[in-house]
């Protein structure tokens, strides 16, 4: 790989476009150098189940073109991108992680946030890893295999978007499309030390339908929240195979990144009111940002939300979700499956309408809790996750005591319960160099002020977007 190659790579989306349009690089250079990337980490983190290289070349070539005839197709004419190996990319196998589903067919579809980027002129480079169906919140499965962090090969990249936030924070593409049905893009991003934002329920179309129902969403992994706000400009936009979906916004979030955060009224809580036993270099690190918000001018107060951990309610939802997911398959397919899904599947198809309905209820108290919560406080501040990445290939940290993946991503699922907006911001790393990522959530439809938050993190210096280059040296 050139030096040029390597400082291309580097650069984020809003850099990209801007180099498009004072003709300093073209499409071409950047989708090649990015292809050059990922075929290189491929072997050491395993981000991709596909690269679509003879197709991005061509998508690149086109845009090379647009652009020097000074007529861009869209906000991210000639960006490269990457797709979770969950949503629909048309010309690619979507197997989701699964033996179960074959190669075979004619994928003629794109889902709506692939549909938008395609409108907009962006760059498709590949798929990425994720666990079977998105079970969990680690990245390996029966039909991938593992997925490692950028920062240190042995650990775990999160999940289960984890292929994803790898391929951001290897230079890999700037853009990616992650979901995130209890923490999925929020988990990777801050193991990976990339921006991650979970949108408002409904934001960002999806089709086809999840069987998790409305605690599944589509959401921008970036290097930053400026890319993130340019993507959701895209993405965040109606299609009429999601009768969920919201309106389209009033505004742009990339043209509301500037108003900083003087005068809002943040709410510190660094252990959910001791329910959350985090590690001591987390907590620092923090805290560290905290204070920075306070010195740019919010309104800090240490102060929890009031609520338990609604873990119990989630698992009804989130098992028989899977359980749903997986009632078509015969007995030899569900032998090939995940015998992790297995189990949560097996749990799931014990329950009963009136287990489900009694979560949903659990669901809409919290709801009610956290909007009266945001009566009060126009953002919560929390750790992203109480730990850094652990080591790979397993679900839960070795003598942890934890049973599932949720044992440990206490600050994520509730906020899909609640389908408000919550992001993760890389603040720091731990005394073995493993990024931490802080959380900021807001109330439901004010993913602006979620963004502006971040990127003022980002203004400041807090937040890294620089590209990891992993330590074995490969």
């Amino acid at each position: 790989m050139t030096e040029q190659d390597l400082d291309l790579t580097g650069l984020t989306a809003v850099q990209l476009l801007d180099g498009y349009r004072k003709g300093e690089f073209s499409p071409v250079d950047v989708t090649r150098a990015t292809l050059a990337r990922a075929e290189r980490i491929q072997p050491e983190v395993n981000a991709f189940v596909r690269l679509t290289a003879d197709e991005a070349l061509v998508q690149a070539a086109a845009s090379a073109d647009r652009w020097r005839r000074g007529e861009p197709a869209g906000l991210l004419d000639g960006v490269p991108v990457t797709v979770k190996d969950i949503l629909l990319l048309r010309g690619a196998p979507t197997r989701k992680g699964s033996k179960t589903i074959s190669e075979q067919g004619r994928w003629e579809e794109d889902a709506p946030s692939v549909a938008r980027l395609r409108e907009h002129g962006a760059v498709f480079v590949g798929k990425t890893t994720t666990p079977e169906f998105g079970w969990k919140g680690v990245t390996d499965s029966p039909q991938s295999g593992v997925t490692r962090n950028p920062h240190d090969p042995t650990r775990t990249a999160g999940g289960s978007s984890g292929g994803a936030a790898a391929a951001v924070a290897l230079g890999a593409g700037p853009l990616a499309l992650g979901t995130d049905g209890g923490g999925s893009v929020r988990i990777p991003a801050a193991f990976c030390g990339i921006f991650a934002l979970k949108p408002t329920y409904g934001r960002v179309p999806l089709y086809p339908a999840s069987a998790f129902g409305t605690l599944a969403h589509v959401g921008p992994m970036t290097r930053d929240a400026a890319d993130a706000a340019l993507l959701l400009d895209v993405i965040g936009t109606p299609d009429s195979r999601d009768w969920s979906a919201l309106a389209s916004p009033p505004g742009s979030f990339a043209a509301g990144l500037a108003g900083g955060v003087r005068g809002l009224r943040v709410a510190y809580s660094p252990s959910l009111g001791g329910q959350v036993a985090v590690q001591p270099a987390v907590a620092a690190a923090v805290r560290r940002a905290v204070e920075r918000l306070a010195e740019l001018g919010a309104y800090v107060t240490e102060a929890d939300p009031d609520f338990t951990d609604p873990v119990d309610a989630f698992h009804t939802l989130w098992f028989s979700g899977a359980a749903r997911v997986t009632q078509p398959l015969g007995p030899h397919q569900r032998e090939l499956l995940d015998p992790g899904l297995q189990e949560i599947c097996a749990q799931g198809a014990r329950l009963t309408a009136l287990d489900y309905l009694a979560a949903v209820d659990v669901r809409m108290e919290l709801g009610r809790r956290m909007g009266h919560f945001h009566d009060t406080y126009d953002l919560l501040v929390t750790p992203t996750l109480p730990i850094t990445a652990f080591e790979a290939g397993v679900e839960v940290p070795k003598g942890s005591g934890h049973r599932r993946w949720t044992g440990w991503t206490p600050f994520t699922y509730p906020f899909n319960l609640t389908q408000q907006p919550a992001a993760t911001v890389p603040v720091g790393t731990d005394g073995d160099g493993l990024p931490v990522g802080l959380q900021l959530v807001a109330a439901r439809h004010r993913d602006d002020l979620v963004l502006r938050a971040a990127h003022a993190l980002y203004e400041a210096g807090v937040a890294d977007t620089a590209v990891s280059l992993m330590p074995s040296g490969s």
